[in-house]
Formats: C-alpha cells, sequence, structure tokens
C-alpha cells in the first residue's frame, strides 16, 4: 500500500491566522492534497484555530483539492466536543484526536481515569461515524508499575474505541522502536507523524538520556523550558530512518497517511 503525504497545519498556524484563505492556497500549489488540523482553542473556537467557518471551509478546501484527514482537539473535554466534532464533520473529515497529555508519576489511578476519559471520547466519535485517536510525545515512555505509561493507556482503552497516531520523532526521542509499536498496535494505527532529528545537536536524540528523568514530573511548561528547537530539522535531512518508518505504516491496514511537520518554529510545542 503507497502512504499518503500529509501536512499538519500546526507548522503554518501563524501564516493561517494571518491570511487563512492564502495559505491554504500556497499549501495547495506546494502539491499537499491532505492536511489535518490543530485546534489549541477548543474552548472558544470548534473548528480549527483559525476562526473560520465550517461551510466557508468546506468549500474552499473543495475548490483547492484538499481534504482534512484529521484534527488535534485542545482541550480534549466532554463538554466542548459536540460542537467541535460538528465542525469537522462539516468539513468532511472523519477522524481527531488529542494533541498532549501529561501523567503525574506513578499514578496509574489517573491514567485510568483519562483512559475511561478516551473511551468515552471515542464512543462519542463512533457515534458520529468518527474515529477518535491518541497522539503521543515523549512522556508517555515513564513507567509506572514497571509497564510504560504508553503500555498501560494500550491497555485500557477499547480497541473498536480508541486508536493511534503514532509520532515517530517523539517515540525515537523516548529511546523507542516507532516500527516496533507500530506492529504491535498494528490496524489501531491509523496515521503517522514524522519529523527529522539533526546529526549535529546539543541534546542526545533519547531525551531521557540526560535531559530528562523516567521518574520526574514532566508537565507542560518542563515540556517547553527543555524542549530545544535545534532538534529538528527538515524531514530526510537528519539521522531518523524515514524510510524504514514509511515502510512500516505502508504495511498496516489501517494508515492512509503519514502527515509531515514542518521544522518548528522556536516557539513551537511541535
Amino acid at each position: 500500500m503507497s502512504l499518503g503525504i500529509g501536512l499538519q497545519l500546526y507548522s503554518v498556524r501563524n501564516a493561517l491566522a494571518a491570511d487563512p484563505w492564502g495559505t491554504l492556497e500556497k499549501i495547495a500549489e506546494i502539491g499537499f492534497k491532505r492536511i489535518e488540523a490543530a485546534n489549541h482553542k477548543a474552548k472558544t473556537d470548534p473548528g480549527v484555530g483559525f476562526g473560520v467557518e465550517a461551510r466557508q471551509l468546506r468549500q474552499r478546501l473543495d475548490d483547492l483539492g484538499l481534504s482534512m484527514i484529521g484534527c488535534h482537539i485542545n482541550p480534549l473535554e466532554l463538554s466542548i466536543l459536540p460542537r467541535a466534532l460538528d465542525y469537522q464533520t462539516t468539513l468532511g473529515n472523519t477522524q481527531f484526536g488529542c494533541d498532549i497529555e501529561f501523567f503525574p508519576p506513578n499514578d496509574l489511578d489517573y491514567v485510568k481515569r483519562r483512559c475511561d476519559v478516551f473511551n468515552q471520547v471515542g464512543q462519542l466519535a463512533r457515534e458520529r461515524g468518527m474515529r477518535f485517536y491518541y497522539h503521543n510525545h515523549f512522556q508517555e515512555f515513564q513507567r509506572i508499575d514497571g509497564e510504560f505509561v504508553y503500555s498501560h493507556i494500550i491497555e485500557n482503552t477499547d480497541p473498536s474505541l480508541v486508536y493511534f497516531e503514532i509520532d515517530t520523532y517523539w517515540m525515537y526521542r523516548a529511546g523507542q522502536d516507532p516500527v516496533a509499536w507500530m506492529e504491535k498496535l498494528g490496524e489501531r494505527v491509523v496515521l503517522l507523524h514524522q519529523k527529522d532529528f539533526p546529526s549535529e545537536t546539543a541534546q542526545p536524540l533519547n531525551l531521557y538520556d540526560g535531559v530528562f528523568s523516567m521518574t520526574e514530573k514532566i508537565s507542560m511548561q518542563e515540556f517547553e523550558d527543555r524542549k530545544d528547537p535545534l532538534c529538528f530539522t527538515e524531514i530526510g535531512t537528519g539521522v531518523l530512518p524515514i524510510q524504514e518508518v514509511i515502510d512500516a505504516g505502508a504495511k498496516l491496514p489501517n494508515v492512509l497517511s503519514i502527515v509531515l511537520r514542518a521544522r518548528p518554529h522556536p516557539t513551537s510545542r511541535a
């Protein structure tokens, strides 16, 4: 199976805020056909984060030959999801996910409570003919009771309700092999995120090799403070085995797209 290539709109969020229509036209001109949105203002904006009415956006996407293949919604709260999902279904989008989650150290009860929420979100998605997916960073690879938080999420979510978008870059930065996780998750993987890591950086590839500890509390503040924006590079110019990831993704039955993140701006959470 050949994987389609998409663009994560968070890469161009500032341009979208300033000129949404012109930015989408440029994306289409470059040759992208598939896009994934990232709405981090879902409490006040039910859409894709830059204040555009759903039917107007759908028409513009259709005119440009662009299709919405996913959307990160933050905060992931049940109370705001119905209107956010109404917006996504108007766009013709059939899946959405969380953008980032943090878990207190050694608190398995918290992880399980959050998994209950993920299952509820997945049920809400299924009732609308949609899919919910979990998007990882590196902090899911701390351990609780000897198991990765990521493993606890897999084990405590319903496979028919909660799918996964594997961010391969962040798995590598946790000392993990995303290909092995793809093989483990199989049909639960619906999207891949790909970024690249430069050959020369001030940080090691594995963030648990001196930047973060496996046992400390990691919050958004710690994430932002210690994430080095120079540890990203254009895809194909760094050291990550991009082709290996693509080949592994192409073997999975539910993965139709690998979503690229352009080199992030220094203030980006990536």
